[in-house]
């Protein structure tokens, strides 16, 4: 069984020959919960499952001749964690400082078998949970770090894959 969290959605009741109304258990759909937050101009969602957690703007360790999406590394809890501006690829104003990160984890290969990356955030926007599917086939094509789009108040939140991010900004092993 899936560990994933299911949501019931509501089924009309059936009515049986003899007339009388049967009541049905409603369906269980899979639903997905994600971590949503700003960077940038951009709305940005990312599965908590891939979330290890949101910690507040810590101090960084600027690295020489670093790329310019790579803002530093900090030490979380004995582990050193590199910090990505996402939003770097954008015009943002460089004295808008991000309030927190976000800090994702995955499977890496045998040589890393966990990957972390904190994502610096200017705004959080908390959690959502939704059995809504990704809008895979209208994310831009310029975001090649994302997998689709996810609805949320009207607006469209790009959802990032950690796989491409890692490809479309390469950071150094530390």
């Amino acid at each position: 069984m899936s560990n994933e969290p299911q949501v019931e959605a509501p089924l009309p009741g059936v009515v049986a020959e003899s007339g009388e109304k049967v009541e049905q258990k409603p369906e269980r759909l899979p639903a997905h919960q994600y971590c949503l937050f700003r960077a940038g101009r951009e709305l940005y969602c990312l599965s908590v499952t891939e979330v290890e957690e949101v910690v507040e703007w810590p101090v960084l360790t600027r690295l020489p001749l670093a790329p310019t999406f790579l803002m530093g590394i900090f030490n979380l809890r004995g582990v050193i964690v590199p910090v990505l501006d996402i939003a770097s690829q954008e015009d943002r104003q460089s004295e808008e400082t991000p309030t927190h990160l976000v800090v994702a984890a995955w499977t890496g290969g045998p040589e890393r078998p966990v990957q972390r990356v904190a994502l610096a955030a200017d705004e959080l926007f908390g959690t959502r949970l939704t059995t809504e599917p990704l809008l895979v086939e209208e994310a831009p094509k310029e975001a090649l770090h994302c997998r689709g789009m996810l609805r949320h108040d009207n607006r469209l939140a790009l959802a990032l894959d950690l796989h491409r991010l890692a490809e479309a900004f390469p950071i150094p092993v530390i």
